[in-house]
């Protein structure tokens, strides 16, 4: 197995975009935008079809997480984002989302690629898509998601031969789950995280 530079620097993007993460720090999606932005084409190659796109994604919504993270959106406009529980009235809003995303993205990937994992592709892309929207809300929740992410992503980059993203996700996994627990205290002290933190 040859060493893929691309795979080694977006890996130590990875490591840099998790730790910011671990702070809540919004430089994080400054990060957000270059990694998968180069994503884009490590994962193409390897055949990573849903991941490739799925990058495209992060890069356009880390613009828009920055944007409101940075300047407020809606009622937030005046005030930075806290971090909080996401309200219960839109888990089922979110599940349907989820599942829409799932499908669609589990559709285009066997009827116009010739991906060999579109079951688990699809399915970390959908999850990703509203774990991110849940970052970008600053919903505590949002780790729950990505260890989930985290986990199938560690097998799927050991399956195509891109190991060094594997291990990445594979710390990723350790790392969502400090940061649960890391945000529920953040949350409980009542932590108004400011853009520049």
């Amino acid at each position: 197995m040859t060493l893929d530079w691309l795979d080694l620097f977006t890996t130590i993007l990875g490591l840099i975009y998790i730790w910011l993460e671990y702070r809540a720090h919004i430089a994080l999606w400054i990060v957000g935008i270059v990694m998968p932005a180069l994503d884009i084409y490590l994962y193409y190659r390897h055949g990573l079809y849903g991941d490739a796109g799925m990058a495209a994604y992060y890069t356009v919504a880390g613009i828009y997480g920055y944007m409101v993270w940075k300047f407020g959106s809606g009622k937030t406009r005046e005030s930075s984002l806290r971090i909080s529980h996401a309200p219960v009235r839109i888990y089922l809003p979110v599940a349907l989302c989820f599942l829409a995303a799932w499908g669609i993205t589990y559709y285009i990937l066997i009827t116009w690629t010739n991906s060999t994992v579109p079951v688990l592709d699809s399915f970390t892309n959908a999850l990703s898509f509203v774990g991110l929207w849940a970052l970008s809300r600053k919903y505590v929740e949002q780790w729950l998601f990505w260890i989930v992410v985290d986990m199938v992503c560690t097998v799927l980059y050991v399956q195509k031969g891109i190991p060094f993203k594997a291990g990445l996700y594979g710390l990723y996994v350790v790392i969502a789950v400090m940061g649960w627990f890391k945000w529920k205290r953040m949350m409980k002290a009542g932590a108004d995280v400011p853009a520049h933190s």
